[in-house]
């Protein structure tokens, strides 16, 4: 554990990983530092839906033309689950492995992407995993 010192008490701050001091510079600039670069690493999500497209485009307009919207394998998985099969958010995350508010986060980044793509005109680029 890293401790913490506050005029002549000293105190152990759980929130830090043991022994921050990786470079030789003090332990909270490096730590605040790693936290900046280093964001949390993403959890897997159970995606099962492998689509047989990889595009969808505005018709007539060649697909070199348009500007795209890449749409993410979860959040198709999201849509899917929740639009296609009718399953309610809870249901719909734990089959995919994550909470419900991230199941949701996924939703809302789908339906505005494919809102965007469809108001302005852009390609739906359907990223594999």
């Amino acid at each position: 554990m890293s401790k913490k010192k506050r005029g002549n008490k000293v105190r152990q701050n759980k929130n830090r990983p043991p022994n921050p001091d990786l470079i030789g510079v003090g332990g909270s600039a490096v730590y605040q530092l790693y936290q900046i670069i280093m964001p949390r690493p993403r959890i897997p999500r159970c995606v099962r839906f492998k689509p047989n497209v990889c595009y969808f485009k505005p018709q007539g307009i060649p697909l070199r033309i348009l500007e795209e919207v890449v749409l993410l394998p979860d959040e198709l998985e999201a849509l899917k689950l929740y639009e296609v099969d009718g399953l309610e958010q809870t249901e719909a995350a734990k089959k995919m492995k994550i909470s419900q508010p991230t199941f949701a986060r996924l939703l809302g980044s789908a339906n505005k992407k494919i809102a965007q793509a469809i108001i302005k005109g852009k390609a739906i680029k359907i990223e594999e995993k």
